[in-house]
């Protein structure tokens, strides 16, 4: 059977190319632009994340041995000094905006993780990308050391980020966290953080726009036992359950409602957590649960690090770096989209793999998705695309 378009082609029908264009047009672009537009620069970044690639050079190889493929995907040129210069000049910002047209897409069709409860719920945290700062030096960090953050809201439901907010290494994650409006997360949703966001204020301010947040203690609280939350006998693994108030004046002075301290035992690590959250409608199990399910948002980080190509960078311009980070971002909300969209029952990690290997050949995303990885690999030998050599 012949096959028109390649895996990668119809990976790119996925994507909103109106909504593109658009931004396009609102950050002009593609002004003075004689070869390589802006859609052509994003499916070539595109094509590198895809495939791994680490350099221009690499890039550049890969389109000109490939090159009668590129042509049918409407890409006349991928030349490192081309690239280089629209990497370092064109607004990281229409890719910013793609990212989030495609997640509203996303938000229509991913399924949602079921729990014990109904309420939105959201993880909150950062990673550190490090850079080198001789070669970075927008990116200083420390004295010695470059670095960005990554600052995300997760979606624990969908395993999808929601919010992205990309920094300068020395900007502090409680900043970040004060950055997020509150109004647009849906009442009754439910925010869970490490004690790195600790912020009494912020915390006053989620209780008045109705958020519930669960976070762990420091040690150095000082908490008054004002109450018990119910008066039953406590669940398994549930060692007390307690309403309390800030003691120390500045802190009362920002945050004066009542919080419910939860002391729980872990009996698989062998270890005490005691959580503070201003719900009392859930469980004290469920408050635990939450906590515990935290865990996403690590996973998460651990996957993009391991999978999308954010450890090198194809420039070293504040605005090619920030570009490469949305485009890697991109990858994983289309990689999400087609899982949802044709219900690939094996993990991201295997469609990425399976994606990587027969990106430029010729077959139905369809048919491919419903092969095993030895088989792809077979394929891939015996339908390599052919290849034309400048």
């Amino acid at each position: 059977m012949n096959y028109s378009s390649t895996i990668f082609s119809q990976l790119l029908n996925f994507l909103p190319k109106q909504k593109f264009n658009q931004y396009v047009v609102e950050h002009q672009s593609d002004k003075h632009v004689r070869m390589l537009t802006t859609w052509n620069q994003f499916v070539v970044l595109l094509y590198a994340q895809a495939t791994g690639k680490e350099s221009l050079r690499e890039i550049e190889t890969g389109f000109c041995v490939q090159n009668n493929t590129w042509h049918h995907l409407g890409v006349s040129t991928a030349a490192r000094s081309t690239l280089a210069e629209a990497n370092c000049k064109r607004s990281y910002q229409v890719f910013e905006k793609m990212f989030y047209a495609i997640l509203e897409r996303c938000r229509e069709i991913t399924p949602h993780r079921e729990f014990e409860f109904n309420n939105p719920l959201y993880s909150f945290d950062s990673t550190t990308i490090a850079l080198c700062l001789s070669v970075f030096d927008w990116a200083k960090y420390r004295t010695t050391k470059g670095a960005l953050k990554m600052h995300l809201l997760l979606s624990n439901r969908t395993a999808i980020p929601e919010l992205i907010n990309i920094t300068e290494g020395k900007v502090a994650d409680i900043t970040a966290f004060q950055q997020i409006d509150l109004k647009q997360l849906e009442k009754g949703s439910i925010i869970v953080f490490d004690r790195a966001y600790i912020d009494y204020e912020r915390w006053n301010e989620m209780n008045e726009n109705k958020i519930t947040f669960v976070s762990r203690t420091k040690i150095n609280q000082n908490i008054f036992v004002t109450g018990q939350h119910k008066e039953r006998e406590l669940e398994p693994g549930i060692l007390a359950d307690e309403i309390v108030i800030f003691g120390d004046y500045q802190a009362m002075k920002k945050y004066e409602n009542k919080l419910r301290r939860i002391k729980y035992w872990d009996e698989e690590n062998k270890k005490k957590y005691v959580y503070l959250t201003n719900n009392f409608n859930l469980t004290a199990k469920q408050i635990a649960g939450i906590y515990k399910d935290r865990w996403q948002i690590e996973l998460f980080f651990k996957w993009i690090k391991q999978n999308l190509k954010i450890k090198t960078f194809l420039g070293t311009s504040q605005n090619a770096v920030m570009s490469q980070i949305w485009i890697a971002m991109i990858y994983y909300l289309l990689l999400a989209y087609i899982k949802f969209q044709t219900k690939f029952k094996k993990s991201l990690l295997e469609l990425t793999r399976m994606i990587r290997e027969v990106l430029l050949i010729r077959r139905d995303l369809i048919d491919l998705l419903s092969l095993e990885e030895t088989t792809i690999f077979r394929l891939k030998k015996e339908e390599s695309p052919q290849m034309s050599f400048w």
